[in-house]
């Protein structure tokens, strides 16, 4: 009796996934927390080398600038009210338009639960009936595409998805991130874009 092997050939096909991650790829976080720390910051500290806008990006920020932070977001309505960056709206929709299942996928602070609801009501006002993902670990979620714009987040996705892709929205803060399953692209419109876009994800 001849043995059958199993191949990939028998394997049903992945689910085609798009995994959208919320703070400053589809919520506007850097302006409401930029705008958040100018009001926080003293004469001094804009006229000094100290200005807290130069902090905003970096993975360490000084402690004193991280307790500001913890602030600002414990603060009611902040996750809930971020302006919505256009360019990752429309990409949500061309996924759709491809056929993809669609979820936003975004991380939850361990200490604020109230952070993981306003996420929620965020996403009910901007991408009504979409799935929504509030999870601690964003690599555990399965994704044929991720679109994300923090290098820690792709690396952990990317570890367990070797054959991954990954959309990043370009920020100061990734510029010298790169990976060859890493697309970057900028808020410039998404048709100007689209051509690229399409060539990456096919």
């Amino acid at each position: 009796m001849q043995r059958v092997r199993c191949s990939e050939a028998f394997m049903p096909e992945p689910e085609k996934v798009a995994l959208f991650d919320m703070d400053g790829s589809l919520a506007d976080l850097d302006k409401a927390m930029t705008s958040k720390l100018m009001e926080m910051a003293s004469p001094l500290e804009l006229a000094s080398e100290m200005d807290p806008r130069q902090f905003r990006y970096p993975y360490r920020s000084p402690p004193w600038l991280k307790a500001r932070k913890h602030t600002i977001k414990r603060e009611p309505g902040f996750w809930e009210h971020l302006d919505p960056i256009q360019f990752g709206l429309d990409l949500y929709q061309l996924f759709g338009d491809l056929g993809y299942r669609r979820m936003i996928l975004t991380r939850g602070p361990r200490k604020n639960s109230q952070a993981w609801a306003e996420k929620v009501r965020w996403c009910e006002r901007y991408v009504p009936n979409a799935e929504i993902t509030v999870t601690l670990d964003k690599g555990l979620v399965y994704g044929k595409i991720l679109y994300d714009d923090y290098p820690p987040y792709i690396e952990a996705w990317l570890k367990w998805r070797p054959r991954g892709k990954v959309i990043m929205l370009d920020a100061p803060m990734n510029q010298d991130f790169q990976h060859p399953q890493v697309l970057r692209v900028t808020r410039e419109p998404l048709a100007d874009q689209r051509d690229t876009l399409l060539e990456f994800i096919l």
